[in-house]
């Protein structure tokens, strides 16, 4: 607050001596001088009594602030920032001797395991339970038949070979968060126009109809977590120096769901189909 003060009344002054002598001339552009004054040259009279002072009028530079603002009187708000407790420190600090824990008692001595109330029921178990989350799900990444014929159509997919799961992750067809395998929906199938042969681990009824009708075959094959990642990243065990695991069984709760167990590595010609398959083309 003084150093304001002694700002104002320099300011003052320095504006009073203005008025006596003549307009002052300033070093700055005539915009910034006129508005925001920073530094200024104030008309002197010469000192008499100093003989090598100069007969005319001597320039003095003298600092004037136009606002009480400066850099080192910047303050944080009130409350903006809060020290830290220090607990233990004294009887005057409102936090020694027990440092707010109070006397004796398992609150004061040690800590309790979350969500401990003391003995009585905790709140986690008065509250019901919700729905449940099944083990058992499997999540399966969709991709439609008009997805695959555009990048058959751009030299990316080779219609001539079979198309399997990692044919598709390789063409960008599926993102890499795959997680269960290929859902074949039946979304764009009026371009499928030739036949195909894929591999993925379940299709629609729609697209099935429509890969078959042109001449192609689609193929429900069974893949575990390691086989799965074996398909498609097979450069995985050859850099750890593992063998590529056997294919596994489907469990019995999804034998009616799949054609065929998966092979490994990626096949690149489809199953031939069987007997019964043939008739079940044919009708």
């Amino acid at each position: 607050m003084l150093r304001r003060r002694l700002t104002s009344l320099l300011s003052t002054s320095i504006r009073n001596a203005h008025n006596q002598f003549h307009t002052p001339n300033s070093i700055l552009p005539s915009r910034i001088s006129h508005e925001t004054p920073l530094l200024q040259f104030v008309q002197c009279p010469p000192d008499l009594s100093n003989p090598s002072s100069n007969r005319f009028f001597s320039y003095q530079s003298t600092r004037a602030y136009s606002s009480l603002l400066a850099l080192n009187d910047l303050r944080d708000n009130k409350g903006a920032r809060k020290q830290k407790t220090r607990k233990g420190r004294g009887i005057g600090s409102g936090k020694g001797k027990t440092a707010g824990r109070g006397h004796k008692g398992q609150k004061a001595r040690g800590t309790m395991k979350f969500g401990f109330e003391g003995g009585q029921t905790p709140l986690r178990r008065r509250l019901p339970k919700r729905g449940f989350k099944n083990p058992f799900s499997l999540t399966f990444q969709p991709v439609g038949l008009g997805k695959i014929a555009k990048l058959i159509n751009a030299g990316k997919i080779d219609s001539s070979e079979l198309i399997t799961m990692k044919t598709l992750k390789d063409a960008g067809a599926i993102g890499k968060q795959i997680r269960d395998g290929v859902r074949l929906m039946g979304r764009g199938s009026e371009h499928i126009q030739w036949p195909i042969h894929l591999e993925v681990s379940r299709v629609t009824v729609r697209a099935k109809a429509a890969v078959e009708a042109a001449g192609g075959s689609v193929r429900r094959v069974y893949y575990n977590k390691l086989g799965f990642q074996a398909l498609l990243k097979p450069e995985w065990f050859e850099k750890k120096g593992r063998l590529l695991p056997k294919a596994a069984r489907p469990p019995p709760k999804q034998r009616d769901k799949v054609d065929s167990i998966g092979r490994l590595p990626a096949p690149t010609k489809p199953i031939p189909l069987t007997h019964n398959e043939k008739e079940e083309v044919s009708a």
